[in-house]
């Protein structure tokens, strides 16, 4: 039986609704004139990072930072299927170690509402601790106010307290291998109608193992947020909504079913018999390697693949948006971003501040793009570079397969700090009713909603 769950964080008071870009000109030109970079100078911090490209590229400018700053930087890196039950013991010791840590969107939630995340509002909003040009407005809107959360189960995201700033994320796409294409001749599928049909005519377009597309489908909440939660969206559907003050789930609405029939169907018509343990590596590799003609993922997944010798079908990988439920529907997608947040038990919040404010300017993210390989990034002035552009101009589509989707993109799902059991169990239904072991799509989505509201029954939105 969990404990109940009660409000532990309220929205970080009227700091975190400013705007940063109300400081007026003054203020801004005087705290540029009197800023120091060396004021934290001989303070240790420690950083606990994820596994990831976004790591790497901290790393290699540690040895800057120190030597700008004078601040000693420990740090460790995890593979991501430990990472966070790392990061979830440390912070809740208590002991203010580590001072920063990456993490998703989705883990701020849990964090914040244990107490454990500090606001960065008070930070950004402060002219004395921000570095000339650091620019706020330039960061991707999306990508920050995808860290920005009131603390209140069933408040969507963008607004509260700035929970972290952005190092990368990701948007979702369809990345296919051109050859496969051509040699089985069909048309990049622009509806999941066409893609249902595209898929099935390309399996074993490679041999006897290749198959049609690659989705994820493991038994973790890693399979839920990427295609399967954009598609969700799109057919009108919603995980959770309020009701009498409390968290009502709606995966077994009409919506809901229609848009999993669909998703077995493509599995089963167009996928890996394998797919219950696929992963987001599992998925990018199989496009490399020429398995799956289609891989339907985050939009920087099949890159890695296709940049010069990387894989067997490197050169031969273009981007797409993701094929709409319908030809008008918004092009919607689901959101994840990796983060750099602080440790609200910090005795170092100054120093700490100091490597989050130089980890995320705009010279940092221009560098960590372009030469770290660190996508997407999170910053507007990346984007509109020449040199970004040139970067991806062997990635055919991919600027344009972002361009058409980040509109319409932020997270989907109803933040709570049950997100991961929830979802979790939405992965471990999917694959019993992908493997028949309901005897309906329904009936499988009825048996997972009674699972997710009693997951969420001590949630008491009256106390907010």
């Amino acid at each position: 039986m969990k404990k109940k769950w009660m409000k532990r964080m309220i929205s970080a008071s009227v700091t975190a609704a400013m705007l940063v870009g109300s400081m007026s000109a003054a203020m801004v030109a005087q705290a540029e004139e009197e800023f120091d970079w060396r004021a934290y100078e001989g303070t240790t911090i420690e950083i606990q990072m994820v596994q990831h490209t976004a790591s790497e590229a901290m790393v290699k400018k540690l040895e800057e930072f120190e030597e700008l700053t004078g601040i000693h930087v420990e740090y460790s890196i995890t593979p991501e299927s430990s990472y966070f039950d790392k990061v979830s013991t440390s912070l809740a010791s208590g002991s203010g170690s580590p001072d920063l840590f990456m993490s998703g969107a989705y883990q701020l939630w849990d964090y914040s509402a244990a107490g454990y995340v500090e606001d960065l509002s008070t930070y950004l909003n402060d002219p004395s601790m921000l570095m000339p040009d650091y620019d706020y407005d330039d960061f991707v809107q999306s990508a920050v106010d995808a860290l920005k959360w009131s603390g209140v189960p069933g408040e969507p995201v963008g607004s509260g307290a700035q929970l972290g700033l952005p190092l990368a994320f990701e948007v979702y796409v369809m990345a296919y291998n051109t050859r496969a294409f051509e040699q089985v001749g069909v048309e990049v599928p622009k509806t999941i109608d066409e893609l249902l049909e595209v898929s099935e005519k390309l399996q074993g377009w490679n041999g006897e193992n290749s198959y049609g597309v690659a989705v994820r489908g493991a038994r973790d909440w890693g399979t839920i947020h990427p295609a399967y939660m954009s598609w969700f969206a799109q057919f009108g559907a919603k995980d959770f909504v309020v009701e009498d003050d409390q968290l009502v789930s709606q995966v077994n609405s009409e919506e809901a079913v229609a848009m999993t029939e669909f998703f077995v169907d493509l599995v089963k018509r167009g996928g890996t018999p394998s797919w219950s343990k696929y992963t987001w590596y599992d998925c990018g590799v199989d496009l490399g390697t020429g398995n799956a003609a289609i891989c339907i993922d985050a939009d920087n997944n099949p890159v890695h693949q296709n940049w010069e010798g990387a894989s067997e079908e490197a050169g031969n990988i273009a981007f797409a948006p993701m094929p709409k439920v319908t030809a008008d529907c918004p092009q919607t997608s689901n959101y994840w971003t990796w983060s750099i947040a602080m440790n609200s038990a910090s005795k170092n919040k100054g120093a700490a501040w100091y490597y989050i404010m130089y980890f995320t300017s705009k010279d940092y993210a221009k560098f960590a793009t372009t030469e770290a390989n660190v996508l997407d990034p999170c910053r507007t002035s990346v984007w509109e570079s020449p040199e970004f552009e040139e970067l991806m101009a062997c990635q055919p589509g991919y600027i344009d397969a972002f361009n058409a989707t980040i509109d319409n993109t932020t997270i989907l799902f109803t933040p709570q700090p049950y997100f991961f059991e929830t979802t979790t169990e939405w992965a471990a239904t999917l694959q019993d009713i992908v493997a028949g072991e309901y005897d309906s799509v329904q009936e499988g989505l009825d048996t997972l909603k009674e699972t997710m509201d009693e997951a969420v029954s001590d949630i008491d939105l009256s106390l907010y």
